[in-house]
């Protein structure tokens, strides 16, 4: 498995990215890491690392997309920055996977200059674990494709489906479709025509109707579907309710203890476990020709271990493969 890393991505430049490909090199013996970027900040660190050239190397990279740029105007003012140099290792088949923690709307926008669709994929869309009271959930797209059409979100049907039954085990998940009310006929005309769609897909029998907001924690489908800007809001939304909460509420009944306070506190950590980013590693960009992980820009070594155990565990389990399948095997969702 071989892995482009943009390693200048990300809110705190390429120390944990490094820190992140070693502890993934260490485990895995067949996965080989290209950190692109800055060569001679890179090549010193590697110098350090103690693995061969073979399984841990640099390609350079001519800067790299800040946080707070714009992407398209910045992807054209650097024609060399370190996320195109990924997606272009992955598009002359160098490497098999992208993951990077660098401005989500660069990647996203690199990614879609390549045109490294998979067959009969209309648009790319990125998917995120989420948990609830019955488990976890996958909710697509979280902000690739704002404002995407009807036939877009049945295709992220498929696509959000496969990746819970193969990477979250869920024999037969459940689909529903995000919209601010449970009855049919609520929502925009593109959230209705969505609906009717989703009916007389190949995956109605398991098509559980409108999702609400509210019902997303709860479990409401094993596959929730929107498109990109409601999915981005709900996720930053939800990222700043944790936060509050488990600040608020680890304070409150940690003052109120005594003897029993240490237990408390590994408990509160472990429960802080099941809601942290850095434990999911990152989110696919599904519908690539290739694998594209993206990771919180806050991601620490630990988030960039995890995204990049993410990339092998989409390969094994031939994700892209079944999406071309499923797709190819429904007239009415390939291109």
């Amino acid at each position: 498995m071989r892995i482009a890393l943009d390693a200048m991505g990300g809110d705190f430049g390429p120390q944990p990215n490094f820190d992140g490909a070693i502890a993934a090199l260490g485990e895995n013996p067949e996965l080989c890491v290209t950190l692109v970027g800055d060569a001679s900040t890179l090549e010193s660190l590697v110098a350090q690392s103690g693995f061969s050239a073979d399984r841990l190397t640099v390609c350079p990279a001519e800067g790299w997309v800040e946080m707070g740029e714009k992407p398209v105007d910045a992807l054209r003012k650097k024609p060399n920055c370190s996320i195109i140099v990924c997606w272009q290792l992955m598009a002359t088949q160098q490497v098999d996977a992208v993951v990077s923690a660098g401005h989500t709307g660069a990647v996203v926008a690199a990614g879609l200059r390549t045109r490294l669709f998979l067959k009969g994929v209309k648009r790319p869309g990125i998917a995120v674990v989420l948990p609830t009271t019955k488990g976890k959930t996958v909710l697509m797209d979280v902000g690739a494709n704002p404002g995407a059409r009807p036939e877009h979100l049945v295709q992220y049907g498929t696509m959000g489906s496969i990746y819970a039954r193969e990477v979250l085990g869920i024999e037969q998940p459940t689909v529903g479709l995000m919209n601010i009310g449970s009855e049919d006929g609520k929502g925009t005309d593109d959230v209705r025509a969505s609906h009717a769609l989703f009916s007389r897909s190949p995956f109605r029998q398991r098509f559980v109707g409108n999702v609400e907001g509210r019902d997303l924690y709860q479990g409401g489908a094993d596959v929730v579907i929107c498109e990109g800007f409601v999915g981005n809001v709900l996720l930053k939304a939800a990222e700043g309710m944790v936060d509050m909460l488990m600040k608020t509420v680890s304070a409150e009944v940690l003052n109120s203890l005594d003897v029993e306070r240490p237990r408390a506190v590994e408990a509160f950590k472990m429960l802080g476990r099941r809601f942290e980013y850095h434990e999911a590693g990152g989110a696919p960009l599904l519908g690539i020709d290739g694998i594209a992980i993206i990771c919180h820009g806050s991601s620490n070594s630990r988030s960039i271990y995890n995204a990049l155990r993410v990339a092998t565990t989409l390969k094994s389990r031939r994700i892209n493969e079944q999406i071309v399948d499923e797709l190819s095997a429904d007239p009415g969702s390939a291109g």
